[in-house]
């Protein structure tokens, strides 16, 4: 049993962590009247108006670390921007959202769609630019350093199969379905690998390696750098191991990079440079996947919503079905 020893943040009081759910509930209820209807636009921006709302209920002084881009980017959500009903009066936080983790997803009404968000003390949330990471992650239970970007993904199957106690072939990964992981992905069918392909969504494709009953061992691939932070919040609560490093397709990413006070843009984080100290994370189900149940709409206008909540000081995992009447 995962066992953290991350002493309790003086500044995220408990009541926190629930209220941090009434959050994700609320984009994820706006975004749901959405699903399957084949506009990401509008349901990313219902889920944006909803959490931005929501925010304001709260007694922080927070400020968006990781969100919906630069302020001329986006109108609300946009890394800077100050929220919460006590600015200057509450516990300062920094938080990274995602108020429509899988906006593809959403209008597509597939699996695994999240309204999510972490929060921390000041300066323990990496401020990581939007570019792609590379990454790689492992749930709680492993030698430390069983995990490595420095290898091959082959050399890395190797370590996690002889630490688990098992043949290479018996691993499960979790991988994007992207064409830039077609080298990847053969190399693993090289080994045996199952894979378990997911369309997007690779916030609940890491958080999944901490849960035993999804099978998946491992997640391996690139994705976006912000969701990196996020995913690195959760496995800080539960227990595991991740490692990312920025990938840049040109100058003018690089350029963001250093924007931002990366210097080392060949550097390998390791979970706690992604995401340090006592940390709360909260997502809430859009449509159903393995993680979580999506919402659902009864008779009479009442909703029912499927959330999970983490906190790092305690290793505390709570599961909050919620129910919403009209």
């Amino acid at each position: 049993m995962f066992k953290n020893k991350t002493p309790a943040s003086k500044v995220l009081d408990r009541v926190l962590v629930l209220e941090m759910v009434r959050v994700t509930e609320a984009a994820a209820i706006a975004a749901s009247e959405l699903v399957g209807r084949g506009d990401e636009k509008a349901a990313d921006h219902a889920a944006v108006e909803a959490m931005r709302k929501a925010f304001d209920e709260l007694y922080i002084d927070g400020t968006v670390v990781i969100g919906e881009g630069e302020r001329d980017e986006a109108p609300m959500l946009y890394i800077g921007e100050k929220v919460g009903g006590a600015p200057g009066k509450g516990p300062k936080i920094d938080i990274a959202l995602d108020p429509l983790e899988g906006t593809t997803i959403t209008a597509k009404a597939g699996p695994n769609a999240l309204a999510v968000l972490a929060a921390a003390e000041e300066g323990c949330l990496l401020n990581a630019p939007d570019v792609y990471m590379e990454k790689i992650a492992v749930g709680p239970g492993y030698p430390e350093g069983v995990i490595d970007l420095n290898r091959s993904p082959s050399e890395n199957i190797s370590a996690i199969a002889a630490a688990k106690g098992v043949k290479p072939d018996e691993i499960i990964v979790c991988v994007l379905d992207r064409p830039r992981h077609a080298e990847l992905i053969a190399e693993l069918r090289e080994l045996g690998c199952g894979i378990q392909l997911i369309p997007d969504g690779d916030v609940a494709g890491v958080i999944a390696v901490t849960d035993e009953n999804t099978t998946i061992d491992v997640y391996m691939g690139s994705g976006g750098a912000p969701e990196g932070v996020l995913a690195a919040a959760a496995l800080r609560c539960v227990g595991g191991q991740m490692q990312g490093r920025l990938l840049f397709r040109n100058e003018d990413e690089r350029g963001r990079a250093r924007k931002w006070g990366i210097e080392d843009l060949d550097r390998i984080y390791a979970l706690n440079d992604l995401a340090k100290g006592d940390c709360i994370f909260a997502a809430t189900g859009v449509t159903s996947g393995s993680l979580l149940e999506g919402v659902k709409r009864l008779k009479g206008g009442t909703m029912t919503t499927d959330s999970v909540v983490m906190r790092a000081s305690s290793g505390t995992v709570r599961w909050i079905k919620g129910e919403h009447r009209p």
